[in-house]
């Protein structure tokens, strides 16, 4: 299992999973490209299960899961705590192999689009390194991938993503000298400087206050019409999922599982009008049923 802690690298999957063992037989095969009625999937799971086994007793912790995001897409996952988001999130990223099923990312096994550097992974903890500042963060990774490639552009390229997160002024800051969503941003401009295809986010806010909170999920929608990533979105607010997200995944407990994916009839650009207009309204009323229809009325698997 993942240890984000002990992982030097670990504000980004790609810190661990650029020397992982490939987990999947498949790893360098090119898949063809998965066509669904929403468009090309660029990431693509059908009958993914998770099996722990703890003591001799094997417990399932997520069953039967079909996912497909779309290129360019803003995915949300939602559920109550112990409902698989995460060890969802770590099959897609490949840092969990399923116990059952097939996953494509970018056409590729999960394992080998993060080796590829089209994946990366934001934590719910920022995880800078306390004695670097906030370029040295940003370029750490490109320092470890990118070692024969000149300092000089590692650092214009570190500053280009500072900028583009609004923290070019806080350059020579420490992470002590940072707010939490400062360091957040911080985190996501790491994330960004190998310009990966997917961001993969596991309640990358979820430390934040409020208010706080809000602005970051205007920051992170700037972003993303900005730049056309991919984003796969862990969350267990209702509001920030639809406000964030063209697709909500919603998962329930008892076994681990997807009960529906909403769509969100709510146009972009979306601001702090969107969370009174009716479309907001309709979707977080039907997420709000879903999950507690989820919570409770799940089946021992």
């Amino acid at each position: 299992m993942f240890d984000m802690q002990s992982s030097a690298l670990a504000g980004n999957l790609l810190s661990d999973a650029l020397d992982a063992p490939t987990a999947y037989t498949d790893a360098g095969t090119q898949a063809a490209p998965v066509t669904t009625r929403r468009g090309v999937a660029q990431i693509h799971a059908t009958g993914i299960s998770v099996d722990f086994t703890t003591a001799g007793v094997r417990n399932r912790v997520l069953h039967d899961v079909d996912l497909q995001v779309e290129k360019g897409g803003f995915v949300s996952l939602i559920g109550p705590s112990g409902c698989g988001k995460s060890t969802l999130l770590k099959v897609l990223a490949g840092l969990q192999e399923p116990t059952e099923g097939s996953v494509s990312v970018a056409g590729v096994s999960p394992v080998e689009a993060v080796r590829q550097r089209r994946v990366g992974l934001v934590f719910q903890e920022a995880a800078l390194m306390p004695w670097k500042n906030a370029i040295e963060n940003v370029c750490l990774l490109m320092e470890v991938t990118h070692k024969h490639r000149p300092k000089a552009e590692i650092l214009a390229r570190g500053m280009d993503m500072l900028r583009l997160v609004g923290l070019e002024h806080a350059a020579l800051k420490l992470p002590s000298q940072l707010s939490g969503g400062m360091r957040q941003r911080v985190a996501i401009a790491r994330a960004l400087a190998l310009d990966p295809e997917i961001l993969m986010m596991d309640e990358p806010f979820g430390a934040l206050d409020a208010i706080t909170r809000e602005a970051m999920s205007d920051f992170l929608l700037e972003i993303w019409e900005r730049t056309g990533k991919t984003i796969v979105f862990v969350t267990h607010s209702i509001d920030e999922a639809v406000f964030l997200s063209k697709e909500v995944y919603v998962m329930g407990t008892q076994p681990a599982r997807i009960i529906e994916r909403l769509p969100i009839r709510l146009p972009y650009p979306r601001n702090e009008a969107s969370y009174s207009a009716q479309p907001f309204q309709d979707a977080a009323v039907r997420l709000r049923r879903l999950l507690k229809e989820g919570h409770s009325k799940g089946k021992p698997a």
